[in-house]
C-alpha cells in the first residue's frame, strides 16, 4: 500500500481540498483508497458528507481506546473509504501525553489494514504536534500543497525540518515526494515567481541526503475555482458537484500523475463567466457558512490565521526558503 501524508501547517492552503478530490479521482480510476482525517476540525469528513452519524467511530477510538481501526473504517464512496474525525480529537494529545510510543500508534494501527488497499491518503492538521506526528510515523510519502503567495512560503522550511526530524528519529522512510500548487493564477507573475523558487530550491537539493532531494513541482497545478469552495457545503466531491469544471479537470490529472502517468498534463483553460472570475479575483478564498465569529477558507473549510507574521519574518521571497 502506497502511504501518503498531505501536510502545511498553514491553513488555507489546499489540504483538505486535496484530499478529498486526489483520492476521488484515484477511486474512480479503479484504486481502492483510505483517507484518514487527522484533524479535530473534521473539515475531511465533513467535506465527504460523512459527519451525520454522532455514534461513529473514528480515529479518535483508534488513537485512544485501542479500537480496531478496521471496526472504525467506513466506505463512503466506490472505492473509497473513510477513517473520520471529531471534535473529540482536540483531547487525544492530552490522553497520550503519558503513553509509551504515543507517535507510532496511529502506523501499528494501518499495519493491520495495509493489504486491504493500495492507497492511504492523511489529511494532516494545520500544525506540528502529536497528531501530525502520529501521520507522519504511518506514511512512507508526504505531498506538500502550497499557496503561490509569499505567506505561504514562511513556515516552508520549518516544515521541512519537521520531516527531517522526524525520519531521523521516528519513520526512517520518510519523504518528501512532491510539492503541489493550489489555487494558482497563471494571470500574476506572483504565481509563477513562487514556483520557480520552489523548482531551483528543491533542484539544490539533488545531491543532498535530505527527505526532499527527490521531490518534485507537479507539473499540473490547481486552477482558481469557485466550485472547488462551493462543493464542501454539499459534502460532494468535486466530481459529484461539477464534473466539468477546471477544478476537477486538475484533480483529475493530479491523480494520474500520482497513479503513475507522468505524461499528465495541465488541462486549457475553459472561459469563466465574468461573475465567476470577478469572485475569484477578489479573494483567494470565498467564505462559506460557519460559527459565529470566524472566517473560513473556501477550499477546505479551514479557520484562516488572522494573526500578522511577526515583523521578522517579512523576507524576500527568495530568501523565505532555505535548506
Amino acid at each position: 500500500m502506497r502511504k501518503i501524508a498531505v501536510l502545511n501547517q498553514k491553513g488555507g492552503v489546499g489540504k483538505t481540498t486535496t484530499v478529498v478530490n486526489v483520492s476521488a479521482a484515484l477511486a474512480l480510476q479503479g484504486r481502492r483508497v483510505l483517507v484518514i482525517d487527522m484533524d479535530p476540525q473534521a473539515h475531511l469528513t465533513i467535506h465527504l458528507g460523512a459527519d451525520q452519524d454522532p455514534d461513529a467511530m473514528g480515529v479518535y477510538e483508534v488513537l485512544t481506546s485501542n479500537t480496531n481501526i478496521a471496526e472504525a473504517i467506513r466506505p463512503i464512496r466506490e472505492n473509497l473509504w473513510l477513517l473520520g474525525a471529531s471534535i473529540d480529537l482536540v483531547g487525544a494529545e492530552t490522553e497520550l501525553i503519558n503513553e509509551v510510543g504515543r507517535e507510532t500508534i496511529l502506523a501499528q494501527a494501518v499495519e493491520s489494514v495495509q493489504n486491504r488497499f493500495d492507497i492511504l491518503i492523511i489529511d494532516c492538521p494545520p500544525s506540528l504536534g502529536l497528531l501530525t506526528l502520529n501521520a507522519l510515523a504511518a506514511v512512507n510519502e508526504v505531498i506538500i500543497p502550497i499557496q503561490p503567495h509569499f505567506l505561504a512560503l514562511q513556515g516552508f522550511s520549518r516544515l521541512l525540518q519537521t520531516v527531517t526530524l522526524v525520519k531521523s528519529r521516528i519513520n526512517p522512510a520518510l519523504q518528501v515526494s512532491a510539492i503541489l500548487m493550489c489555487m494558482f493564477d497563471s494571470r500574476t507573475s506572483l504565481s509563477s515567481e513562487v514556483r520557480e523558487d520552489i523548482k531551483q530550491f528543491l533542484e539544490n537539493a539533488r545531491e543532498s541526503d535530505q527527505p526532499w532531494s527527490q521531490a518534485q513541482v507537479i507539473p499540473i497545478h490547481i486552477r482558481r475555482n469557485i466550485k472547488l469552495a462551493e462543493a464542501p457545503s454539499h459534502g460532494q466531491t468535486i466530481f459529484e458537484y461539477e464534473p466539468q469544471c477546471n477544478g476537477a479537470a486538475d484533480y483529475e490529472a493530479v491523480a494520474s500523475f500520482l497513479n503513475g502517468n507522468k505524461d499528465a498534463v495541465q488541462a486549457p483553460d475553459e472561459t469563466e463567466d465574468a461573475a465567476e472570475a470577478a469572485n475569484e479575483s477578489v479573494s483567494d478564498d470565498s467564505a462559506q457558512v460557519g460559527a459565529p465569529g470566524s472566517t473560513q477558507t473556501s477550499d477546505n473549510n479551514e479557520i484562516k490565521e488572522t494573526n500578522a507574521p511577526a515583523p521578522s519574518d517579512d523576507v524576500p521571497i527568495n530568501n523565505s526558503i532555505t535548506n
